[in-house]
């Protein structure tokens, strides 16, 4: 499969980030837009052409390192490795195949390329593709942005899962006085709160790495708090994927949402 964009292995491992999740979200706009597929067999394409890419490219522009895919299997010999990529092809695979809506399709689904080095995370991207925009783990501003959730009423915000909002959610939203905002991905969730459109992001259960390294990446170079949802580090490359819980939120709200799922 030839590569959207010709990428180069001279750039630094934040500008790679970047250039992968967005090459691969063009690609996955592309098959989104020309394959006639819709639903889950559009999301299953569209995981596998973006998993086929990065993994690809990958290989071919970081050789030495391993690779940890949602799409891909597990080769344990990653817990051995120094270097390790953590990616979600599609980030949001039923956001991705949902196509009847008024504006033609959802927005709110995200592509992930995170780097694990020596124990931590140290760089990252989270593309949202169908907004045309990629976030990195620079310390570039994000100026206030609008397009994944309803426009704010005043209150505090705290996005959740719509399928899935954790049994805690209403506590959190009463510590906080806020209000609850479904929202797609796990990816367009966290940038939410990156982008100013939700002050928190919070999940419990049915999470695995993939899911939030990237997020959680960018999340922390934009000076936001994250966590587990009992306030303990996030750890990444581990044996066991799950990785079910998570907290993004405004430094200065962790020790409220914190509290409040605890009690």
């Amino acid at each position: 499969m030839a590569a959207p964009v010709e990428l180069s292995a001279d750039v630094s491992d934040v500008e790679l980030a970047g250039a992968l999740a967005t090459a691969a979200g063009e690609l996955l706009l592309s098959v989104r837009a020309d394959s006639g597929l819709s639903g889950r067999e559009l999301g299953d394409a569209g995981d596998r052409r973006s998993d086929d890419f990065l993994q690809d490219q990958l290989a071919k522009l970081r050789p030495d390192d391993a690779v940890l895919s949602e799409e891909s299997a597990d080769d344990l010999a990653r817990l051995n490795a120094a270097r390790v990529w953590i990616v979600d092809p599609v980030d949001g695979t039923r956001e991705y195949g949902t196509l009847d809506t008024p504006a033609g399709g959802r927005s709110d689904w995200a592509v992930h390329v995170a780097l694990w080095e020596a124990g931590s995370l140290v760089a990252g991207a989270v593309a949202l593709p169908a907004l045309g925009v990629t976030y990195s783990s620079d310390s570039t501003p994000v100026a206030p942005e609008t397009g994944l959730a309803p426009p704010r009423t005043g209150r505090p915000r705290v996005v959740v899962s719509g399928s899935r909002p954790p049994e805690f959610a209403d506590a959190v939203a009463a510590a906080l006085d806020a209000e609850l905002v479904p929202v797609g991905s796990a990816g367009a969730k966290a940038m939410a709160v990156v982008r100013g459109e939700a002050d928190a992001y919070v999940h419990g259960g049915g999470q695995f790495e993939w899911d939030s390294a990237a997020p959680v990446v960018v999340a922390e170079a934009k000076g936001l708090w994250c966590s587990r949802i009992d306030g303990t580090p996030l750890e990444y490359n581990q044996r066991d994927t799950y990785l079910p819980d998570l907290i993004v939120c405004r430094p200065e709200l962790a020790e409220t949402i914190i509290g409040a799922i605890q009690a």
